[in-house]
């Protein structure tokens, strides 16, 4: 590889790799734009609501209002109730997911807005 990329900000770990525009650290999860090593604020033009109409940011925590089931890998149900930290809103997601998330028990997933609300 001809560039290097810096060490995460977060744990110092010098393994990150470029994933679309954002740098990443697969060690502690850590992501931030590539241009900076300042996290991630990006604007987004369109606010993201959640099934109640309450608007998510990054960061924020959500909780699922629906039970799901989870295509392809292992398959498996996500059920209602299920709490999610740290959220990544994205724009370019596959149809309407909206959300980029670590899900407990299942890993990295997209999710749509519409089946979570905005946890306090």
């Amino acid at each position: 590889m001809s560039q290097s990329l810096p060490a995460c900000p977060e744990c110092a770990e010098m393994y990150t790799y470029l994933q679309g525009g954002l740098l990443v650290c697969p060690m502690c999860g850590h992501e931030w734009a590539a241009n900076r090593d300042t996290p991630s604020t990006t604007p987004h033009n369109d606010e993201v609501k959640d099934s109640v109409g309450n608007v998510l940011n990054d960061g924020d925590a959500i909780t699922v209002v629906k039970t799901i089931k989870v295509k392809g890998g292992g398959g498996g149900t996500i059920k209602a109730g299920t709490k999610v930290r740290n959220i990544r809103l994205i724009t370019d997601g596959v149809g309407e997911h909206d959300i980029d998330a670590t899900v407990p028990g299942f890993g990295r997933m997209q999710l749509k807005s519409s089946i979570v609300k905005k946890s306090l």
